[in-house]
Protein backbone atom coordinates (compact mmCIF):
# COMPACT_ATOMS: atom_id res chain seq x y z
CA UNK A 1 0.00 0.00 0.00
CA UNK A 2 1.08 3.56 -0.70
CA UNK A 3 1.54 5.89 2.27
CA UNK A 4 -0.44 9.08 1.69
CA UNK A 5 0.26 10.75 5.02
CA UNK A 6 2.43 10.06 8.06
CA UNK A 7 0.92 11.34 11.31
CA UNK A 8 1.97 11.29 14.94
CA UNK A 9 -0.08 8.25 15.90
CA UNK A 10 -1.37 6.94 12.54
CA UNK A 11 -0.38 6.60 8.89
CA UNK A 12 -2.90 6.97 6.06
CA UNK A 13 -2.46 4.22 3.45
CA UNK A 14 -3.97 3.71 -0.01
CA UNK A 15 -4.38 0.37 -1.78
CA UNK A 16 -3.84 1.56 -5.35
CA UNK A 17 -5.45 -1.57 -6.81
CA UNK A 18 -8.74 -1.27 -4.92
CA UNK A 19 -8.62 2.49 -4.09
CA UNK A 20 -9.41 1.58 -0.46
CA UNK A 21 -7.99 3.84 2.25
CA UNK A 22 -6.69 2.38 5.51
CA UNK A 23 -5.37 3.90 8.73
CA UNK A 24 -2.37 2.19 10.33
CA UNK A 25 -2.49 2.71 14.10
CA UNK A 26 1.02 3.13 15.50
CA UNK A 27 2.38 2.56 19.00
CA UNK A 28 3.38 6.21 19.44
CA UNK A 29 1.74 8.50 22.00
CA UNK A 30 1.54 12.28 22.12
CA UNK A 31 3.15 14.17 24.98
CA UNK A 32 6.27 16.02 26.05
CA UNK A 33 9.28 15.24 28.21
CA UNK A 34 8.14 11.71 28.92
CA UNK A 35 4.66 12.80 30.04
CA UNK A 36 1.80 11.56 27.85
CA UNK A 37 -0.89 14.12 27.02
CA UNK A 38 -3.68 13.83 24.38
CA UNK A 39 -3.60 17.60 23.93
CA UNK A 40 0.06 17.71 22.94
CA UNK A 41 1.29 18.39 19.39
CA UNK A 42 4.42 16.25 19.74
CA UNK A 43 5.17 12.54 20.13
CA UNK A 44 6.18 11.82 23.70
CA UNK A 45 7.14 8.16 23.27
CA UNK A 46 5.76 4.79 22.29
CA UNK A 47 4.26 1.78 24.05
CA UNK A 48 4.26 -1.67 22.48
CA UNK A 49 0.75 -2.76 21.54
CA UNK A 50 -0.73 0.71 21.93
CA UNK A 51 -1.72 0.83 18.24
CA UNK A 52 -3.84 -2.32 18.43
CA UNK A 53 -5.45 -1.09 21.66
CA UNK A 54 -6.30 2.23 20.02
CA UNK A 55 -7.79 0.49 16.99
CA UNK A 56 -9.90 -1.81 19.19
CA UNK A 57 -11.32 1.16 21.11
CA UNK A 58 -11.81 3.25 17.98
CA UNK A 59 -13.71 0.40 16.31
CA UNK A 60 -16.01 0.18 19.35
CA UNK A 61 -16.76 3.91 19.42
CA UNK A 62 -17.22 4.29 15.66
CA UNK A 63 -19.75 1.46 15.72
CA UNK A 64 -21.42 3.10 18.72
CA UNK A 65 -21.69 6.41 16.84
CA UNK A 66 -23.28 4.65 13.88
CA UNK A 67 -25.83 3.04 16.21
CA UNK A 68 -26.70 6.53 17.42
CA UNK A 69 -27.24 7.84 13.90
CA UNK A 70 -23.91 9.68 13.60
CA UNK A 71 -22.19 8.95 10.26
CA UNK A 72 -18.52 7.93 10.43
CA UNK A 73 -15.84 7.00 7.93
CA UNK A 74 -15.39 3.55 9.52
CA UNK A 75 -15.83 0.47 7.30
CA UNK A 76 -13.97 -2.39 8.99
CA UNK A 77 -10.91 -3.20 11.08
CA UNK A 78 -8.13 -5.80 11.13
CA UNK A 79 -6.93 -5.61 14.74
CA UNK A 80 -3.94 -7.93 14.27
CA UNK A 81 -2.57 -5.83 11.41
CA UNK A 82 -3.47 -2.58 13.15
CA UNK A 83 -5.42 -1.41 10.09
CA UNK A 84 -8.81 0.28 9.83
CA UNK A 85 -10.49 0.54 6.44
CA UNK A 86 -12.30 3.84 5.98
CA UNK A 87 -14.31 5.79 3.43
CA UNK A 88 -12.22 7.78 0.97
CA UNK A 89 -13.14 11.31 2.09
CA UNK A 90 -11.84 14.83 1.85
CA UNK A 91 -10.62 15.52 5.40
CA UNK A 92 -9.65 19.20 5.82
CA UNK A 93 -6.78 20.01 8.16
CA UNK A 94 -9.13 21.09 10.94
CA UNK A 95 -9.84 19.87 14.44
CA UNK A 96 -13.26 20.42 15.97
CA UNK A 97 -12.97 20.87 19.72
CA UNK A 98 -15.72 20.74 22.34
CA UNK A 99 -15.01 21.77 25.93
CA UNK A 100 -17.16 21.02 28.98
CA UNK A 101 -14.58 22.44 31.40
CA UNK A 102 -11.60 24.76 31.07
CA UNK A 103 -8.35 22.82 30.74
CA UNK A 104 -4.99 22.69 29.03
CA UNK A 105 -4.14 25.19 26.32
CA UNK A 106 -7.34 27.19 26.84
CA UNK A 107 -6.26 28.07 30.39
CA UNK A 108 -2.86 29.17 29.14
CA UNK A 109 -4.28 31.21 26.26
CA UNK A 110 -6.88 33.07 28.28
CA UNK A 111 -5.38 32.94 31.78
CA UNK A 112 -8.25 30.88 33.17
CA UNK A 113 -8.35 28.51 36.11
CA UNK A 114 -8.67 24.79 35.41
CA UNK A 115 -12.07 23.18 35.82
CA UNK A 116 -14.50 26.04 35.16
CA UNK A 117 -17.76 24.58 33.82
CA UNK A 118 -19.02 25.50 30.36
CA UNK A 119 -22.81 25.37 30.11
CA UNK A 120 -23.54 25.06 27.23
CA UNK A 121 -20.27 23.43 26.11
CA UNK A 122 -17.75 25.68 24.38
CA UNK A 123 -16.84 24.86 20.75
CA UNK A 124 -13.62 25.77 18.97
CA UNK A 125 -12.18 24.97 15.55
CA UNK A 126 -8.43 24.90 15.03
CA UNK A 127 -6.23 24.67 11.95
CA UNK A 128 -3.98 21.59 12.06
CA UNK A 129 -0.64 23.33 11.69
CA UNK A 130 2.09 22.39 14.16
CA UNK A 131 4.39 25.21 13.04
CA UNK A 132 1.71 27.82 13.79
CA UNK A 133 0.64 26.05 16.97
CA UNK A 134 -2.79 24.92 15.71
CA UNK A 135 -4.39 28.40 15.68
CA UNK A 136 -8.11 28.99 16.11
CA UNK A 137 -9.91 29.46 12.80
CA UNK A 138 -13.30 30.97 11.94
CA UNK A 139 -15.92 29.85 9.44
CA UNK A 140 -15.06 32.76 7.17
CA UNK A 141 -11.38 31.82 6.98
CA UNK A 142 -12.30 28.15 6.42
CA UNK A 143 -14.35 29.24 3.40
CA UNK A 144 -11.64 31.60 2.15
CA UNK A 145 -9.04 28.83 2.29
CA UNK A 146 -11.37 26.32 0.62
CA UNK A 147 -11.25 23.98 3.63
CA UNK A 148 -15.05 23.76 3.93
CA UNK A 149 -18.05 24.50 1.77
CA UNK A 150 -20.93 26.80 2.66
CA UNK A 151 -22.96 25.38 5.57
CA UNK A 152 -20.45 22.68 6.51
CA UNK A 153 -18.99 24.62 9.45
CA UNK A 154 -22.34 24.64 11.27
CA UNK A 155 -23.09 21.07 10.24
CA UNK A 156 -19.76 19.95 11.70
CA UNK A 157 -20.50 21.79 14.94
CA UNK A 158 -23.78 19.92 15.21
CA UNK A 159 -21.99 16.58 14.69
CA UNK A 160 -19.47 17.45 17.41
CA UNK A 161 -22.27 18.14 19.91
CA UNK A 162 -23.90 14.80 19.12
CA UNK A 163 -20.59 12.95 19.45
CA UNK A 164 -20.05 14.61 22.82
CA UNK A 165 -23.39 13.41 24.16
CA UNK A 166 -22.62 9.82 23.17
CA UNK A 167 -19.14 9.98 24.69
CA UNK A 168 -20.37 11.51 27.96
CA UNK A 169 -23.08 8.90 28.36
CA UNK A 170 -20.69 6.03 27.60
CA UNK A 171 -17.88 7.21 29.87
CA UNK A 172 -20.00 8.23 32.87
CA UNK A 173 -20.75 4.64 34.08
CA UNK A 174 -16.98 4.07 34.13
CA UNK A 175 -16.59 6.91 36.63
CA UNK A 176 -15.06 9.18 33.97
CA UNK A 177 -16.18 12.79 33.40
CA UNK A 178 -15.51 14.16 29.93
CA UNK A 179 -13.50 17.41 30.12
CA UNK A 180 -12.98 18.06 26.41
CA UNK A 181 -12.29 16.29 23.13
CA UNK A 182 -11.35 16.96 19.53
CA UNK A 183 -12.39 15.17 16.37
CA UNK A 184 -11.76 15.42 12.66
CA UNK A 185 -14.59 15.55 10.15
CA UNK A 186 -14.48 14.73 6.44
CA UNK A 187 -16.93 14.89 3.56
CA UNK A 188 -17.62 12.83 0.44
CA UNK A 189 -18.12 13.90 -3.16
CA UNK A 190 -21.72 14.87 -2.36
CA UNK A 191 -20.71 17.02 0.61
CA UNK A 192 -22.06 14.59 3.22
CA UNK A 193 -20.06 14.85 6.44
CA UNK A 194 -18.64 12.01 8.54
CA UNK A 195 -16.66 11.69 11.75
CA UNK A 196 -13.12 10.76 10.65
CA UNK A 197 -9.70 9.82 12.04
CA UNK A 198 -10.17 8.04 15.40
CA UNK A 199 -12.17 8.00 18.63
CA UNK A 200 -9.83 6.92 21.42
CA UNK A 201 -8.36 8.39 24.62
CA UNK A 202 -5.91 10.16 22.28
CA UNK A 203 -8.66 12.63 21.37
CA UNK A 204 -10.24 13.32 24.76
CA UNK A 205 -9.40 14.41 28.29
CA UNK A 206 -11.34 12.91 31.22
CA UNK A 207 -11.34 13.16 35.01
CA UNK A 208 -11.79 10.09 37.20
CA UNK A 209 -13.71 9.86 40.48
CA UNK A 210 -10.61 10.89 42.46
CA UNK A 211 -10.20 14.07 40.42
CA UNK A 212 -7.22 12.76 38.48
CA UNK A 213 -6.76 13.02 34.71
CA UNK A 214 -5.56 9.60 33.47
CA UNK A 215 -3.21 9.56 30.49
CA UNK A 216 -4.14 7.89 27.23
CA UNK A 217 -2.70 4.50 28.07
CA UNK A 218 -4.21 4.24 31.54
CA UNK A 219 -7.58 5.35 30.20
CA UNK A 220 -7.35 2.78 27.39
CA UNK A 221 -6.61 -0.04 29.84
CA UNK A 222 -9.58 1.02 31.95
CA UNK A 223 -11.87 0.94 28.92
CA UNK A 224 -10.63 -2.46 27.80
CA UNK A 225 -11.16 -3.90 31.28
CA UNK A 226 -14.53 -2.39 32.17
CA UNK A 227 -16.09 -2.63 28.73
CA UNK A 228 -14.85 -6.14 28.03
CA UNK A 229 -13.06 -5.15 24.84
Amino acid sequence: MKTLYTGKTKNVMLDEETNIVSLLFKDSMTGENGVFDPGSNTVGGSVEGKGKIGLTISKYFFELMEKNGIPTHYISADIEKGLMQVRNLTVPKLEFVLRYFTAGSMCRRFTLEEGIVFDPPYAEVTLKDDIQGDPLISERICLMKGLLKEGQYDEAQDIVLRVGEVLKNELAPLGLTLIDFKIEIGYDENGKMYVADEITPDIWRVRDENGNIPNQLDCSKLLLKKMGL
